[in-house]
This record gives C-alpha cells, structure tokens and sequence, in this order.
C-alpha cells in the first residue's frame, strides 16, 4: 500500500515524459527542473519524469530530479522488461511503470506474440521490480481495445505478484467517456483491491472527459500533462482535469490552482507550442465577455456568466469592445482607464466603436477608445464654439 490516503484521487502528471513526446518537442535539463520544481509546489504528488532505458542523457537528468528531494514521488516510464527497470534503480527512481501491449491487435502486430506470451512477460518484470522493491504501477497499453476478460486476468496476476496498480490506457484516444466509464467499472468490480490509473489521449477531444469518466467508474490515479501535451492530439490536460473535477464533480485534488497561467505559459515557451488565447481554464481570452447582454450580467455578478473567478488561476478578466458590445461594457471600460460617461453619452459613443470595430475586424484596444472619446469630444467642443 502506498503513502496516499486510500480513497483519494492523485494526479500522475507526465508532462516530462508523454508530455516531452509530443511530435518536436524538446525540454532542456534546465526546463525539465523547473517543470518539475512548479509542479511539486503547487501538489502535484507524483511526476512521470521520463524513460532511463533512453540513454545516459535521460539519465542524468532523472538522477538530477531524484537529488531536488521533490515531495512528489517520481515514477518512470519503462518497457516490462528487466533491462528497462535496471535503468531506473541505477537512476535512484523506486516507482516505475511497466508497459506492455494488451490489445490483440498490439500483441500481434507490433510485438508479434501472444496472450500467454503478454502475461509470461509481465510475471518476469513484474517479479523483478518487486524483488528490488519498487512501486509498480503495470501499464496496458491499448488497454481500451483490449479484451476485457484478458485486462481481468492481467490484474489478478498483477495483484498476485504485487503490483500497487493498473494503468488503463486509451492510447489512441477511441473511447467516449460513457464507454470509459463502463470500462473501468467493470474492471473495478471484477479487481477490487488493486487501483486503477486512467491514461487518455485527446485523438476525438474527449482525453479530459475520458480522464473524469475514469476517476468517477472508480479510478484513483489520473494521468495529466501541462497544456495537453502528448502524442498526436495530446493527452488530458491537468488544467482541465483539476478544475473539472473540482467544479464539476466535486472532487478536491489538493492542488493550488493559482500558477496554473503561469506554469502553463512556462511549459508553452518551452516546448515552444504556445497556449491558444482560447485554451480551456488557461487561455489568456477565456475570460474575456464581449456581447452586450453577457458583459452586462458579469458587471453586476461575475458568477452569471463566469464559473470560477480567473484569479483561480491566475487569469484576469477583460471586457472587450467590438461589434457586439453594449453600454454597461464601455462605460466600465471607459472607467478603467479614468473617463467617467453617463449612460446617454456611452449610447452616442456605442455606434463609432461598433464601426471601428467592423472597419478593422478586430476588437478595440484603450488607445482606440481613447482616441474616439477624444475626437468625438473635440467634435462637440468645436460645434458649441
């Protein structure tokens, strides 16, 4: 049994390792720390940090993760084969991941064996790493096109030999978050004292949904990456995950949401994909109200039209003018940067910035507003002379 208390739900972000996957994506040593020293600082209690059996390079910088003495337990990434896990005790890790192909179509395909051949596999690197110690987490890959009676038998031998947990994978992102959550139920029912990890990929834009499907059927292990980060389309978002449980599900992970902005901005540079402006929970626009009616109601309460407020996660919010602005937006707007206007007066100055806007296909920024309320002022001075 690990440290975590039984029935809590604990983020297992990988923004080292799967994150560090996607296609062209590169992190420094030096980015690799810092990812790491901001995800332990704000909760994150366990980090997927990479895959020793890559080489010496690899290597280094996990034993430099080791050395931080993070909160976090670190836990690598490793084929279910002996060589892999030596790498990462010679790496001071004592958490690993385990991997091996569970689908029939992985296990003919791209290992070439078969099922008796899979769980002969997992015996011998299973009892390895527990002969040394480890934490073992046991990770199915293609676990969502698997054999469900063959995922049953998998975890009955992993909890046999030891193993703390399973890792169901939706590795090609197929599965909608229904059939995610009666997958990992079941399997819930039929193995009930062994965990489970949810590990989803955004292929069809369900890898969040997917992620709080699982953890509702019963998972207690979520696997994240900063930004969404990941093979192909990307992985659940942690982000998205942590506030989606929290505000939809009622779910506290414990973790301070407030540098979300900025370790998302920090990931975005390094791994040079930077965040859409309009990005759920961290986008620099997701805050941003510029219909009449919706700035309006947000004036009067932030809560009519804003779930959380942005300082949550270090956002802030920002009233923007263009066509579909109304009074109430340009009178707080013409507030903020200190011109008082009377409701009569924001009516006259609504239809030049509903032009403007129009005009240059864009919303107005304070010196375009600036410039219309100081034209439109010298205008009316000049006709009262």
């Amino acid at each position: 049994m690990d440290d975590f208390l039984k029935n809590d739900v604990v983020i297992d972000d990988t923004t080292l390792r799967d994150g560090e996957q996607t296609a062209g994506v590169v992190f420094s040593r030096g980015e690799k720390l810092a990812i790491a020293r901001m995800l332990d600082s704000i909760g994150v209690r366990e980090l997927e940090c990479g895959i020793p059996a890559m080489g010496k390079t690899e290597q280094d910088t996990i034993r430099a993760l080791v050395d931080m003495g993070l909160n976090a337990r670190l836990i690598t990434w490793n084929r279910a084969v002996v060589p892999d896990i030596k790498a990462s005790i010679e790496c001071g890790i004592s958490a690993v991941d385990i991997s091996l192909p569970v689908s029939d179509i992985m296990i003919l395909h791209k290992i070439r064996k078969d099922r008796e051949a899979v769980k002969e596999q997992l015996k011998t690197a299973l009892g390895f790493a527990k002969q040394h110690d480890l934490y073992v987490s046991v990770g199915g890959e293609d676990a969502s096109r698997a054999d469900s009676g063959f995922l049953v038998e998998l975890m009955l031998i992993a909890l046999q030999m030891g193993a703390d947990r399973f890792r169901f994978c939706d590795t090609l992102g197929i599965l909608d978050p229904f059939a995610m959550y009666e997958k990992v139920k079941a399997l819930r029912n039929a193995v009930p004292d062994l965990d489970i990890e949810v590990h989803t990929h955004n292929d069809l834009g369900m890898a969040t949904a997917n992620a709080i499907a699982g953890i509702r059927a019963g998972a207690r292990f979520v696997n994240t990456t900063v930004n969404g980060l990941g093979e192909r389309a990307g992985n659940a978002a942690l982000e998205e995950v942590v506030m989606g449980l929290k505000l939809a599900c009622g779910i506290d992970t414990g973790i301070d949401t407030h540098r979300f902005c900025e370790i998302s901005r920090f990931v975005g540079n390094a791994s040079r994909r930077p965040v859409p402006p309009w990005k759920p929970v961290v986008g620099e626009k997701v805050f941003s109200h510029e219909s009449g009616l919706h700035a309006d109601g947000v004036i009067k309460n932030p809560f009519n039209y804003e779930i959380f407020d942005p300082s949550e996660v270090g956002l802030k919010r920002y009233l923007v003018l263009g066509k579909h602005s109304g009074t109430s937006a340009l009178m707080e707007r013409c507030r903020e940067i200190g011109i008082i206007i009377s409701k009569q007066e924001a009516v006259s100055l609504m239809e030049c910035v509903r032009t403007a806007a129009q005009e240059n296909k864009r919303p107005l920024d304070d010196s375009d507003l600036l410039n219309i309320f100081t034209e439109r002022h010298y205008a009316a001075d000049g006709s009262a002379q």
